[in-house]
């Protein structure tokens, strides 16, 4: 494998990889062809992602993978089903994508992760963590319906793997005892450390001392590997309940091959082989090292687990909003020993790395188990401690039923942080904010906050924490508009009240969430009135009298209009027999394009000039 300590600042000059448009171009080449391209392969990801950003020391691990996959498989009518996505950009340089790679996450470039719009080659559209397995499970029994034998493989990481999602697939797997086939690619790392059993029953088989052993034996012993621990699923005994601590995989109907090295395509290339030639359902255990070839990325992985588009370096002093709820944090648990953090393998992108450092017994990461966290802070209520759950808008979604159930039918004291709420920009469709809103307003006992700076999540998550029952504040991805935190500042705060901006006439606007500065310059250009909403549930009903003494009332938000903030001050309005006229700006019904923030909100009329616009000529006509 070649080296690289660096991003190039030039597109590299290829051999092989410039000819590869399709897997039918790759596998006319011979072994060492295919050696050489990997080389070809990294390099080029390296030089594209960094015109782009994006994830990629997932992908960078996959290469030979990727190009073993590759060269078996008939695709597309074999099926690769890629988990989350992170690891598919060799795939999508391989599938006639390489020229798109510099677009990739940019507003009419390529998805960030596969898709099936995008390619034929994308089996399925992704972004979301453990999918494959269930859904390579239903295209393989497919095929088998309509008689086919087509192959089809998911290819899982380590960190996806601990969600509940995949061992549910698995089991339904061993049932049937299909010929579906699965490759655990084990690189020890998911956006945040692994935490649980399974991580560490992965790690013991790779730091096993026979494991280590054989590998240290060199190649002639390790492409002995696979065949050596095919075993049956009835045999507990012999060669693999000597290198592998416990028999998991294999309890539960699937055979279990390796592990073996991932960064060997040969080894890869006879294995995938041999699983292919058996009716039944195969795990491939793989060793591989996340950020493979690129030093950098070798060493600080979690830092190189993504990036974004290099630039000169801009310093900027606004904060984000994830490092204000970082702080706020550790300012509450200094005061409340009561108060637990929770994460689903967020930590660093929830700002909660300084807590686990100050409260290491009162951090908890759960891991990719985004419903253990929401049923796990209800126990942690119930049991008389104060949870807080960090956890993105997009990820909450799969926590919807311990949301209902678990936490609000029992009105329990649990305050959820939904970072990610609104557009995220480049990640796309798949890691969107937009349906919060909506899908919690209609749930009864829950009390929603929406933050439209930095100053006002602060004392939001202040007052929403104090609250006896479940509450959830909402906040976007980034920076805000730059207003710092003023700690001891608490007037005016409390629940279900909102704050006036500014008297005008004729039109009151009520703004939801972080568009205030843009709505601000609006409302004072057209001596229009203006309210700070601060909550969606329960809505200030003074508010609403007031702006009922205008002629016109505009509700703007950046979630869905589809059961959103509109929605909820219509219902008030209507029942109030409201007479005047009543608009309601937000997001459209459809998923959001990938692009920058900015432009994602401009697309969707919710920049100022798109804002100004909706309201002049909703008031012509």
């Amino acid at each position: 494998m070649k080296k690289f300590d660096k991003f190039p600042v030039k597109e590299p000059v290829s051999k092989f990889l410039k000819q590869i448009d399709s897997p039918e171009d790759l596998r006319k080449l011979n072994l060492e062809q295919l050696k050489i391209l990997a080389d070809e392969l990294r390099e080029f990801l390296l030089y594209s992602v960094s015109q782009s950003g994006g994830h990629f020391g997932a992908g960078l691990g996959a290469i030979e993978l990727t190009i073993a996959l590759h060269s078996i498989l008939n695709l597309p009518d074999d099926k690769i089903v890629w988990d989350t996505g992170h690891q598919a950009y060799p795939h999508k340089i391989l599938t006639g994508r390489k020229d798109k790679m510099h677009l990739m996450r940019k507003l009419n470039g390529i998805a960030a992760f596969p898709s099936i719009t995008e390619s034929i080659y994308d089996a399925m559209s992704v972004g979301h963590s453990s999918t494959s397995i269930s859904a390579a499970l239903g295209m393989n029994e497919a095929n088998l319906n309509k008689g086919n034998k087509k192959n089809v493989f998911a290819v899982i990481g380590d960190g996806a793997m601990t969600a509940g999602i995949a061992f549910e697939a698995m089991m339904h797997a061993g049932h049937l005892d299909n010929n579906l086939k699965i490759v655990l690619n084990d690189n020890d790392m998911s956006i945040s450390r692994n935490k649980g059993g399974l991580s560490d029953y992965l790690a013991k088989i790779w730091a096993s001392k026979t494991y280590r052993k054989l590998k240290s034996s060199g190649k002639s012993v390790l492409s002995k590997l696979p065949y050596a621990l095919h075993i049956s699923r009835n045999l507990k005994e012999g060669i693999k309940s000597a290198i592998m601590p416990g028999n998991l995989f294999e309890d539960i109907g699937i055979n279990y091959i390796g592990p073996i090295d991932g960064h060997d395509i040969e080894l890869l290339q006879k294995t995938i082989r041999r699983m292919m030639e058996k009716d039944s359902p195969y795990l491939l255990h793989i060793i591989t090292k996340k950020g493979a070839g690129f030093m950098p990325a070798e060493e600080e992985r979690i830092k190189y687990h993504a990036i974004s588009k290099i630039e000169p370096e801009k310093k900027s002093s606004k904060p984000k909003f994830q490092d204000i709820f970082g702080d706020w944090l550790c300012n509450k648990a200094n005061t409340d020993e009561t108060l637990v953090g929770i994460t689903p393998a967020m930590k660093e992108g929830s700002g909660m790395v300084n807590f686990e450092k100050e409260f290491p017994e009162r951090f908890y990461d759960v891991a990719i188990a985004e419903q253990h966290s929401v049923t796990f802070a209800a126990g942690l209520s119930l049991g008389g401690l104060k949870p807080v759950v960090a956890i993105y808008s997009t990820f909450l979604q799969r926590g919807y039923d311990q949301f209902i159930h678990d936490v609000c039918l029992e009105n329990l004291d649990v305050t959820f942080a939904i970072d990610r709420a609104g557009i995220v920009g480049e990640d796309g469709p798949t890691h969107t904010g937009s349906f919060d809103i909506s899908f919690m307003r209609c749930i009864p006992n829950i009390v929603i906050s929406c933050p439209s700076n930095e100053h006002e999540l602060w004392h939001l998550l202040n007052i929403c924490y104090e609250y006896k029952g479940p509450s959830a504040i909402r906040y976007p991805r980034g920076s805000g508009i730059g207003v710092k935190p003023i700690p001891n500042e608490i007037q005016g705060f409390e629940i279900g009240k909102a704050k006036k901006i500014k008297d005008g006439q004729s039109v009151c606007i009520l703004n939801f969430g972080v568009l205030i500065d843009q709505i601000d310059q609006i409302a004072e250009k057209k001596n229009y009135t203006l309210y700070d909403m601060r909550f969606i549930k329960p809505i200030d009903e003074s508010a609403l009298e007031d702006a009922m003494q205008h002629e016109t009332i505009v509700t703007i938000e950046d979630n869905t209009l589809l059961g959103g903030c509109g929605s909820a001050v219509g219902e008030k309005l209507h029942k109030q027999k409201f007479k005047g006229n009543f608009l309601s700006i937000g997001l459209k019904d459809e998923f959001p394009a990938h692009g920058s923030r900015d432009e994602i909100l401009k697309q969707n009329g919710l920049d100022k000039e798109g804002i100004l616009k909706t309201i002049d000529d909703f008031l012509k006509n």
